[in-house]
């Protein structure tokens, strides 16, 4: 069928949306319940702050909680964005997020976890590319480790937010997972962020520099309390808790961000080693 869209209007379009493109920022883990959909929401909050356009997008397609840690009740996610994908541009997509109290623009994760697999490369890439051509940062919540969506997520990344804690379990698969971001040449966009730093642990916050070969770490305080409560009730601390300790934390990750923020002109990645093997052409 052919396009009601003149051909020579195409150019103009995809020139808009590389006029200008935000900051993506991918936030993972080695591990699972350390607390990365909470330092998610609360950054995307405090950025919004700064009276800057922020998006958040729920990158565990199975078990998203963005929603729940907003106390939103979406009415669309990621999955109707599959079934419209055929017309889908940034002013389209922009009818599928859900607006949160504080500013925060969010794209749901599937309402149920066999609709991931809906969620394919190219939507990724596309639901990606239009969001950061209307936000000034892309905020996403991966899912845990190196899965094939999480890597293709973390290369699209233009910085990524590795968090850990004290934990004897979870210092060792990070340390394996930034291993294996440096054998993917990921490695140099990568913060490693310890959470819960002042929790009782065998290891103390100041070894883990020297276990993980990090210089420069970012460092969340333990208040266990302050961020259960946030996420059991829906409403980030960086809103009603800003003076916490916790809650600065976050803004001070907040303002580093904003200072040294650049707007970069998109240009396509080339793909890694990793995802070139999980896109291999199939053998017929």
């Amino acid at each position: 069928m052919p396009s009601d869209v003149p051909q020579n209007d195409v150019p103009e379009k995809e020139s808009k949306l590389k006029e200008k493109r935000g900051e993506m920022i991918a936030v993972c883990s080695a591990k699972g319940g350390i607390g990365r959909t909470v330092l998610a929401v609360n950054l995307a909050v405090a950025l919004s702050k700064n009276n800057i356009q922020v998006g958040i997008m729920d990158g565990d397609f199975q078990f998203g909680d963005v929603s729940l840690a907003l106390d939103l009740h979406p009415t669309f996610t990621i999955k109707d964005v599959v079934e419209g994908l055929d017309t889908l541009d940034a002013f389209a997509l922009a009818g599928y997020l859900i607006h949160h109290s504080s500013g925060v623009k969010v794209l749901a994760a599937p309402d149920r976890p066999e609709y991931a697999d809906l969620v394919t490369h190219e939507v990724i890439h596309q639901v990606c590319d239009y969001m950061l051509a209307q936000h000034d940062y892309l905020i996403v919540d991966t899912g845990v480790g190196l899965q094939e969506k999480s890597l293709q997520l973390i290369e699209k990344a233009d910085q990524v937010f590795m968090l850990t804690n004290l934990e004897m379990a979870t210092i060792k698969n990070t340390k394996l997972m930034l291993e294996t971001m440096e054998l993917l040449g990921l490695k140099d966009k990568v913060q490693v962020i310890v959470n819960r730093s002042t929790m009782e642990s065998v290891i103390q916050a100041s070894d883990v520099s020297d276990i993980l070969g990090e210089e420069t770490l970012v460092y969340i305080p333990n208040q266990i309390s302050t961020v259960s409560q946030s996420l059991n009730i829906g409403i980030p601390f960086v809103m009603n808790q800003g003076k916490t300790d916790v809650a600065k934390a976050v803004f001070k990750l907040a303002e580093q961000m904003i200072s040294r923020r650049e707007i970069a002109v998109f240009k396509p990645k080339a793909p890694s080693l990793l995802q070139s093997i999980f896109h291999k052409p199939k053998m017929i």
